[in-house]
């Protein structure tokens, strides 16, 4: 069975963290950081290509809907067009509300259409450096989430971060553990801690889950 795939790209963030860089009216998801000459892509573009990167075997991938707001419509539909792609969706937001509102927004359009795709949900401003490990997790995840289940990507600690929420995992078999708990960015102590006993996880704000379902 063909498994249906609506990448979901949040384009909405003003990347204030890295001003003067990023600004307003040019938010750091659209620039080019990746300091290698080989690679011209701004971040925003970045995650649309690795997005459509997931079609293959029994998965097909949409374009990419993306969620975004009023004053970078043409930043997204102008990066798009460098790279030879026709959004399925854009929708702007009147105003930020974070991501389960943009979420929304981008479920009941694909429900619009009549189909019941797998969102993958991802933001604009993230670098992967290891471009097949992330794709054989997401489409791990999309397995899974085709089955009715909400799947969310974590990121095994290589320190204690203080920045960062975490997911604790529950015993289980397999590459899909069940989620035990969400937990708020800790302490230092308590940071030190979950990477000491293992089964916790940086929360990476990706998941990945039917329309329907959301």
């Amino acid at each position: 069975m063909t498994i249906q795939v609506q990448p979901v790209i949040m384009a909405g963030g003003s990347g204030s963290r890295l001003w003067p860089l990023s600004r307003a009216g040019h938010p750091k998801q659209f620039l080019v950081l990746s300091g290698d000459a080989s690679n011209t892509h701004s971040l925003f573009q970045q995650a649309a290509l690795r997005l459509q990167g997931l079609a293959g075997g029994d998965i097909q991938v949409a374009p990419p809907c993306i969620v975004g707001n009023e004053d970078h419509r043409f930043l997204v539909l102008d990066q798009l067009r460098e790279l030879k792609l026709e959004p399925s969706a854009v929708l702007l937001e009147p105003v930020g509300r974070n991501t389960a509102p943009a979420v929304t927004l981008a479920a009941l359009s694909a429900l619009d259409s009549g189909a019941d795709p797998v969102l993958v949900v991802n933001s604009s401003d993230k670098t992967v450096t290891d471009g097949a490990a992330f794709t054989t997790a997401l489409r791990q995840a999309v397995q899974v989430a085709a089955d009715g289940a909400i799947a969310i990507l974590g990121i095994t600690p290589d320190r204690p971060e203080t920045g960062y929420g975490y997911i604790r995992v529950a015993a289980g078999d397999g590459s899909a553990p069940p989620v035990a708990q969400f937990v708020e960015k800790p302490d230092a102590a308590t940071a030190a801690r979950y990477v000491a006993e293992g089964g916790y996880f940086w929360n990476a704000g990706m998941f990945v889950l039917k329309a329907s379902v959301w």
